[in-house]
């Protein structure tokens, strides 16, 4: 049980928590039917990309046993046969699938287009540098895109800038994290290392962390959404303060390789991701921030 907990990945289920961002800047805070909603959304995605995180293990337990850290998986490792492992990532999915569908038609086919965007990501996609990224990123996206799907809203164009710079600036430290910890044998365990530099996985991260920042802070200016809760602007120091911090962590450490990581082990960006659900629970609520005006 020790190794199927571990190949499911819960960890990651962090990256689920997307599915909110709809919930919360709709100002849907005080209805508890879209919070249900919501919820069932998030155990949705939480299965099907725990699915998704089986059979990746099962199509790369070659290349993990030759990396450094990925050896240690419980399929490479020895601790999950292949056929437990099977089951468990069909029975995920399906499950997963089956929520889905109770949320409607738009819910299942973004879980279904999730789906079939980790398959061709795993098939091919992720052998290319640059389009490995850019299709993770896209997986953050859908995230976002299920949690606007399940309670009935449309996604913003806003909400696809910044989650999708954010995610770009995710992944790209992911792959600078690989990049330096497997060194010349990297191209073993992803092919699409091989590709990169480390000053070009340095800029990528660099252009897409001060992309996120930017199109976070015209969210919190110009939005529909800014309009009717000013208080919004107060989210922005978390946001900037919290990249800040993961930029540091990445550029001084080496890390990114495992964003949750990084998330639970640098106080200062829980404080920033706590911060920031604080002030925006406080801005969508309406309560009046007398000295912000956005004229």
């Amino acid at each position: 049980m020790q190794g199927i907990f571990k190949l499911i990945r819960p960890k990651q289920w962090a990256k689920n928590l997307l599915v909110f961002a709809a919930f919360l800047f709709t100002g849907s805070l005080s209805r508890t039917d879209h919070l249900t909603l919501a919820l069932i959304a998030f155990a949705a995605m939480c299965l099907v990309s725990s699915a998704t995180y089986v059979f990746n293990d099962l199509a790369d337990v070659e290349r993990d046993r030759a990396h450094p850290v990925k050896q240690n998986r419980p399929i490479a490792a020895g601790l999950v046969s292949t056929t437990t492992a099977w089951l468990v990532g069909v029975t995920m999915g399906i499950c997963g699938l089956g929520l889905g569908f109770s949320l409607g038609e738009g819910a299942l086919t973004i879980l279904g287009v999730y789906a079939v965007t980790q398959v061709l990501y795993n098939w091919k996609i992720k052998s290319y540098a640059v389009a490995d990224v850019f299709t993770i990123a896209f997986g953050f996206v859908l995230r976002a895109a299920l949690g606007a799907a399940a309670i009935g809203v449309g996604m913003s164009g806003w909400l696809f800038l910044c989650t999708a710079s954010l995610a770009l600036m995710l992944g790209f430290a992911k792959r600078r994290n690989e990049y330096i910890l497997q060194g010349k044998d990297r191209s073993l365990s992803r092919q699409s290392l091989s590709a990169y530099s480390q000053l070009s996985l340095d800029m990528f991260v660099a252009i897409f962390s001060g992309l996120a920042i930017m199109c976070y802070g015209l969210y919190t200016l110009e939005s529909e959404t800014a309009r009717t809760y000013p208080g919004l602007i107060l989210t922005f120091p978390f946001v900037v303060y919290g990249v800040c911090r993961y930029l540091l962590a990445v550029y001084t450490k080496d890390e990114g390789g495992e964003p949750a990581d990084t998330l639970f082990g640098d106080r200062h960006v829980l404080f920033s991701v706590i911060g920031f659900l604080l002030a925006a629970a406080l801005a969508m609520s309406k309560v009046s921030v007398p000295l912000i005006s956005l004229d």
